[in-house]
C-alpha cells in the first residue's frame, strides 16, 4: 500500500478487500497478485484448507505461487485418527470455502466474525466477485480434478484413509475436519478394494471403481460451486454491501480453445479491471454510511450478519 493509500485508509473506517467466487474461480491468484501490488496480506478462511495434510486435495496454494506474498489461517489443524466416528455409507455436505480476503491492511483484523453487520460497521469493505459461465467452469473443474490426480490426489487420500484407520477396517467419519474435502470420501470404495487385495482378474475392477471416484469428485465439485454461487448471489442483492462481479469466463473459454494467449486474457479482462477498482477504493477515503447505523436498528443489521453467516456455512 503506498502512502498516498494508507493515508486515505486513516482518514476513515479501515480498508479491507475480499475476493469472493466458485471453487476454480480463481480467487487465490486474483487475491495473491492484488496483495503484491498494494503491499497487502493474505488471509484465508477456506474452512478446509486450515487444516495441515492433503495439500493436493484441498487445493492449498504452493509457496511458488504465494510469491512472496504474506498469507495466514494455512494449515493450523492436524486431523487425528481418533476423530468421531460413524458408518461410511453415510455423505456430508460438500464444504464451502466462502472468503478469500486479500490486500488488506496490515492493521486490517483476519476475516470477519459471524457478526457481519459489526464488521461493516468498522471496516470500508469491498467485494470481488469472480464468476464464470456455469458450462466452462464445470469443464475447468474436470479438467483440474483430472491434473489433481496426476499430481497425486490418490496417495493423498491413501495417507488419510490409512491414517483415518480404515485400512484397519474401522469406519471413518468424513462429516468432520479434513475428511470433509471432496476427494476423500469418493475415493473410500476404491481405496476399501485396494486394501482388500485385487488378483489379476480384479484389475480392471479396480480401475472402475477409480474411474468412479474421479466422476464423482468433478460432480460434486461442481454441485459445490453451484452452491457458493447462489449464496454470493444473495449476498450481492442486500442493500449496502459493494459486490463487484469479474466475468473470468473468456478466460475459460481460451483456455478451451487451446489459445496460448489466456494469460493475457486474464490480464486484460481480470487483472487490470480488479487493480483500477482497488485502486480507486483504497484512494476514496471511507465516509461514515447509514450501514453503521443500521447495526442498532435491528431487523436489517441481523439480515446482513445472516448474509456472512450463510456465505460462509458449509
Amino acid at each position: 500500500m503506498t502512502m498516498e493509500h494508507a493515508r486515505a485508509a486513516v482518514a476513515g473506517k479501515p480498508k479491507v478487500v475480499f475476493v469472493l467466487g466458485a471453487t476454480a474461480t480463481g480467487k487465490s491468484k486474483l487475491a495473491i497478485a492484488l496483495a503484491k501490488r498494494f503491499n497487502g496480506e493474505v488471509i484465508n478462511a477456506d474452512k478446509i484448507q486450515v487444516h495441515a495434510g492433503a495439500p493436493i486435495i484441498t487445493n492449498k496454494v504452493t509457496e511458488e505461487e504465494q510469491d512472496g506474498v504474506r498469507t495466514t489461517s494455512s494449515a493450523c489443524c492436524r486431523p487425528t485418527p481418533s476423530s468421531p466416528r460413524r458408518t461410511s455409507g453415510a455423505r456430508r455436505s460438500p464444504p464451502s470455502p466462502a472468503w478469500s480476503p486479500p490486500a488488506a491492511s496490515r492493521s486490517s483484523p483476519a476475516a470477519p466474525t459471524r457478526d457481519g453487520a459489526a464488521f461493516r460497521a468498522r471496516h470500508d469493505v469491498l467485494f470481488i466477485w469472480a464468476d464464470a459461465a456455469p458450462e466452462l467452469l464445470e469443464w475447468y473443474v474436470a479438467l483440474r480434478v483430472d491434473d489433481m490426480v496426476a499430481r497425486g490426489l490418490v496417495a493423498e487420500a491413501r495417507a488419510a484413509f490409512d491414517a483415518a484407520g480404515a485400512g484397519r477396517g474401522d469406519d471413518v467419519d468424513y462429516s468432520r475436519g479434513l475428511r470433509r474435502a471432496i476427494g476423500l470420501p469418493e475415493m473410500h470404495a476404491y481405496l476399501v478394494a485396494e486394501r482388500e487385495g485385487a488378483g489379476a482378474g480384479e484389475a480392471d475392477e479396480l480401475a472402475a471403481l477409480l474411474a468412479r471416484a474421479v466422476r464423482e469428485i468433478k460432480d460434486n465439485t461442481c454441485r459445490l460451486a453451484r452452491v457458493q454461487v447462489g449464496k454470493i448471489r444473495r449476498l450481492s442483492r442486500l442493500d449496502g454491501w459493494d459486490v463487484r462481479r469479474v466475468d473470468v469466463t473468456p478466460v475459460f473459454a481460451r483456455m478451451a480453445d487451446g489459445t496460448a494467449c489466456h494469460h493475457q486474457t486474464w490480464k486484460t479482462l481480470v487483472w487490470e479491471p480488479c487493480e483500477e477498482m482497488v485502486m480507486h477504493f483504497l484512494e476514496t477515503p471511507a465516509a461514515p454510511t447509514a450501514f453503521s447505523r443500521r447495526v442498532h436498528h435491528g431487523d436489517r443489521g441481523r439480515e446482513t450478519g445472516r448474509a456472512v453467516e450463510a456465505v460462509e456455512a458449509a
